[in-house]
């Protein structure tokens, strides 16, 4: 039976990011998204024009239509809230259905680039704060990682920019460790940055390759350990990577996956589509073109002889599919995608 997820997030017509992002997601994996809105957008916010709705109110309503049906969910993500309103109203939300055995994981939208995001206020950043107190899994960038903490962010853009990769990685896992400190079992830090001096070095979690230059690491703290998943820097942001990382963690999680194992595929998936979206001068705005590489998220079941290596040889086929833009076009544009098992 597949699992379900409740996802606690704005729906944006374009961008590509929040519920568009997790529903898509989840269902590639084989999880069930329960999308409950706290807003709804024509388009992201980083569009020069786009219509608003909140949903501060919607949300209770909805919530008690699941509490009376006897909902119940595997695990509950949270993204975008408009403001300390909407945390009061996730709070109750929890209250009713963040049980023994359902996982929480924040993604805590409050900045990037060392800044608050001028749409929150100190009150919205002070709920934030006791809001991932509650969560299993937190996976916020380095500047929400600071603002959750009180940790100096020019601290670890100081580091980030000598290329000590050990000093940086060891600085981002003392503020995630005040998160740990909170109560939180597991620490996501995304989109970690550094000029990495040897790409051949082998890291926690798999090795890299390449010829040096910039990286971005996904950093995931526990008490026990740090493990990195490293990828190349593509030079580009787009609309949703955060939204689309968070919505791989769930969903591994909800079919029982290892962290270490969702960070990698994650990273992966994110890059894969940031590189052509890259290339084919895609706007940032519009999200990186991620739909393709939904299959890359389908469980593969283990299995031995040659079965298994029929089976290998058939993914790798879909992969070069999928990277020949001739064949797309042949097809009409259109995508196949296989079953997942």
């Amino acid at each position: 039976m597949a699992g379900k997820v409740a996802v606690l997030n704005d729906l944006a017509g374009f961008g590509r990011c929040s519920l568009t992002a997790a529903i898509s997601v989840l269902s590639a994996m084989g999880v069930q998204p329960c999308p409950l809105p706290t807003a709804v957008l024509s388009a992201q916010t980083g569009f020069e024009s786009y219509f608003f709705q909140d949903l501060t109110e919607q949300m209770g309503m909805i919530t008690e239509e699941w509490k009376k049906s006897g909902a119940q969910f595997d695990g509950i993500v949270t993204g975008f809230m408009s403001d300390h309103r909407q945390i009061g109203e996730v709070n109750h939300f929890l209250d009713l259905f963040h049980k023994e055995g359902t996982f929480l994981l924040v993604d805590p939208v409050l900045g990037d680039n060392g800044k608050r995001f001028s749409v929150f206020d100190g009150l919205f950043q002070k709920e934030m704060k006791q809001l991932v107190k509650r969560a299993d899994i937190v996976t916020p960038n380095v500047t929400e990682l600071c603002l959750l903490t009180d940790y100096d962010y020019d601290k670890i853009q100081n580091i980030s920019e000598t290329g000590d990769r050990e000093a940086l990685f060891l600085e981002v896992s003392k503020a995630a460790g005040r998160l740990l400190d909170s109560g939180v079992s597991e620490v996501i830090v995304t989109g970690v940055l550094f000029e990495e001096q040897d790409a051949a070095k082998e890291c926690t979690v798999g090795k890299e390759t390449g010829t040096g230059g910039r990286k971005v690491a996904n950093l995931t703290v526990t008490r026990e350990k740090t493990t990195a998943g490293i990828s190349s820097f593509i030079g580009a942001s787009y609309s949703g990577t955060g939204d689309l990382f968070a919505s791989v963690i769930a969903g591994g999680k909800a079919r029982g996956d290892r962290t270490e194992d969702s960070v990698r595929l994650a990273g992966e998936m994110i890059e894969k589509a940031v590189r052509e979206s890259a290339a084919l001068g895609i706007s940032g705005k519009e999200g990186a073109e991620y739909e393709k590489y939904l299959w890359m998220l389908c469980k593969k079941t283990k299995e031995s002889g040659e079965k298994k290596g029929n089976k290998e040889r058939m993914w790798k086929n879909i992969e070069k599919y999928h990277k020949n833009e001739e064949n797309l076009n042949r097809s009409g544009g259109r995508v196949v995608i296989p079953i997942c098992e």
